[in-house]
Formats: structure tokens, C-alpha cells, sequence
């Protein structure tokens, strides 16, 4: 039971009208992607050959002065975010009267929503840590820096043609450095995957993003959310309780180290939550999913 939770636009045929400096720098090809206010084409640099994708976001579809605000934020935080091999780099930037062109890093496979579709019965453990610990050095990366990226979701987790793991998506991202209680406000994020104490409307700190790649370590191993409902009232009613099971019929064969990290990572008591960077350094992830006794490990 895994839905795609992104809003989209209806269809548009017609490519929005590039800048000058944009056509003259680069070849915008086919649409690879939209989004709930714009759309993905794949390009490729006039100069060198090399391919990316170019995000282009219809200004005039951002009524809501939130949606306006994620506009200008998302460039400023790729630049701080830029260098790390695990997050979508952006390359360029093109602005017009009605649209925001990024040109950015160009991740054409499936991404990681897809991956989990097509697999109903879950992924090893050894298949999940391969894709868990780039996401989770990804997050870390990004709070060392005081960045919160407040989506996680499989959605979010793209690759590139040579199969590498990029975080995307950073519209939701806040720079909770910059605040000196480091921590955050403000209901962000998508059904099954925010954290309780963000549907609870206090504040909260940078381990949201914790609490998010905890519940797709779950659906990789599961095939199932471990909080969920029929209509997304319901699924924010079952994160608030945060009543994690691990059903025998589902569980029998994933090992107690899994089982223990995501424990730590669906806690709702933040304080006890596992930080990204304490992640990194459990047993299960250390060991790449291989079953091995904890003990062999501490």
C-alpha cells in the first residue's frame, strides 16, 4: 500500500518560453518529470555535451505566499548543500518574468517510489543499507550544515544513470541554523512519511528527517507504510499515535538489528530519537544490512 502523494498539474504540451541566455547555453529536450508547479526536461549544454535536467517553475501558479517563499529558497539552499555527491547539485539559474529555470544534476532512472512499487514484497536487508546509508549520509550532510530537509519520501530519493543516490527536492527545506534555538515551526511534509511532533503543531528540531527515512527503511523492508489510514486524516491520526508494530507475518524473516534501528528511528519521543548522525553508526547500517549479532559491533 504505497500511493505517490505529489499533486500535479494538468498537462501542458507547450514548453514555457526560455530565456535567451538559457537557450544559448543550453538544449532543452523532452519533458522526464512534473510536479505541482512545474516541469522536468531533460538538456544538455551547448558547449560541452554533458546532460541535465531543467526545472522549470510557472511563478504565476504560486498564489500562496509559502509557495513563493520555497521558490526563492530552494536555489539558496542547493548552493549551501553543493559539493556532496548524495544531493542533487544545481548547476545553473535562469529567471524570467513568469518562470524560475534550475538547471540541475540530471537523474533519468527510476526513482526510489518507483523501485518500491515494483517490488511488493519488500527488499532484502542487504538491498535496503545499500540504499538507506547514501540517504542517511545525505541527511547528516545536510544537518551538520543547519539544513532540515522536512519531505523525505521515496519521491525525493532520485538516481542518475550510473545508479548513485541523490536527495532532491529541498522547496520544504528550512535553515534551522540560523536560528538560535535551532529549532523549526510550521506543518510540512506528506502523509505517512512527517514526523508526529510536526502534525502536532509544536516545535521541533532537524530529527523530523530522522523520523521520515525511518518510515522508508520500514516500507523497504515491510512493503507497507507502518502508519497509515484510509483517507490522510486517518494516516495522521495513526503518526500521532505512532504505534509501531512489526507484524509477524511481515517481519518473520528481517532481523532483530533492523528491527532495533527502526525502533530508535519511529520514537516518538524525540529526545530518544536517533540522530542521523548516530544512524550512520548503528550496527545495522555499519554491517550494510548483513545479519550480525549486535553485540559483535558495540
Amino acid at each position: 500500500m504505497l500511493l505517490r502523494l505529489s499533486v500535479t498539474t494538468t498537462h501542458q504540451s507547450n514548453q514555457p518560453n526560455m530565456t535567451e541566455a538559457l537557450n544559448n547555453d543550453y538544449q532543452v529536450c523532452e519533458e522526464i518529470g512534473r510536479g505541482r508547479f512545474g516541469i522536468v526536461y531533460r538538456c544538455y549544454s551547448t558547449v560541452s555535451g554533458d546532460s541535465f535536467a531543467c526545472k522549470s517553475i510557472d511563478k504565476r501558479l504560486l498564489a500562496d505566499p509559502t509557495d513563493r517563499e520555497c521558490l526563492q529558497k530552494e536555489p539558496k539552499i542547493l548552493h549551501i548543500l553543493g559539493g556532496n555527491s548524495n544531493i542533487v547539485q544545481i548547476h545553473r539559474l535562469y529567471e524570467e518574468e513568469n518562470y524560475l529555470h534550475m538547471i540541475i544534476d540530471l537523474c533519468d532512472t527510476p526513482d526510489l517510489f518507483d523501485r518500491i512499487s515494483k517490488r511488493a514484497e519488500g527488499f532484502s536487508e542487504t538491498e535496503a543499507a545499500s540504499i538507506f546509508s547514501p540517504l542517511m549520509l545525505s541527511i547528516s550532510y545536510c544537518h551538520r550544515l543547519g539544513i532540515a530537509h522536512r519531505d523525505i519520501k521515496p519521491d525525493n530519493v532520485l538516481f542518475d544513470s550510473r545508479g548513485k543516490l541523490k536527495l532532491a527536492d529541498f522547496g520544504s527545506a528550512e535553515w534551522f541554523g540560523m536560528n538560535e534555538r535551532r529549532t523549526m515551526t510550521g506543518v510540512v511534509g506528506t502523509p505517512y512519511y512527517v514526523a508526529p511532533e510536526v502534525l502536532s503543531g509544536r516545535e521541533y528540531n532537524e530529527k523530523v528527517d530522522v523520523w521520515s527515512a525511518g518510515v522508508i527503511l520500514y516500507i523497504m523492508l515491510a512493503g507497507v507504510p507502518p502508519f497509515y489510514g484510509e483517507t490522510p486524516a486517518e494516516t495522521f491520526e495513526a503518526v500521532l499515535r505512532g504505534n509501531l508494530r512489526f507484524p509477524t507475518r511481515i517481519f518473520r524473516s528481517v532481523s532483530p538489528e533492523a528491527k532495533d534501528l527502526l525502533r530508535k528511528m519511529l520514537c516518538k519521543d524525540v529526545s530518544r530519537r536517533l540522530s542521523a548522525e548516530q544512524v550512520l553508526r548503528h550496527p545495522w547500517v555499519v554491517s550494510g544490512g548483513e545479519p550480525r549479532s549486535m553485540a559483535d559491533l558495540t
